[in-house]
């Protein structure tokens, strides 16, 4: 089920990016540029085709990322991440003989011992 959902949401969210940047840019968005459109002098002009059907696939695209919400928590059931691993199940390094708790370099009276000189 939540692939079905999210198969559709990628595919509404592409649709979604295209119709927006097919759309022609009516201006005014920060107070930049003309475009009046020729609207008469008042009011907002009637809504292009084009951008209804953009609140169309934006309203599927709201609600599939709630449905996509709802099913991950759904699936989560309260738990965490890191309540699948305890302590028994984490894995143990065994390190070989030579480093068996001696990790630091000899100290001075450590030195190994001159081997007899061979007279």
């Amino acid at each position: 089920m939540q692939n079905v959902v999210l198969v559709i949401h990628l595919i509404l969210s592409v649709t979604l990016i295209g119709i927006v940047l097919l759309q022609r840019s009516e201006g005014g968005g920060l107070g930049i540029g003309g475009g009046g459109g020729g609207n008469g002098g008042g009011g907002r002009p009637k809504a292009a085709p084009l951008a209804k059907v953009t609140w169309i696939i934006a309203v599927a695209f709201l609600i599939t990322s709630i449905t996509l919400t709802i099913i991950a928590a759904r699936n989560a059931g309260g738990s965490s991440v890191i309540d699948g691993f305890t302590s028994s199940e984490a894995p143990t390094i065994e390190l070989p003989k030579a480093l068996d708790g001696n990790l630091l370099p000899p100290s001075s009276s450590d030195e190994p011992a001159l081997p007899p000189k061979a007279e």
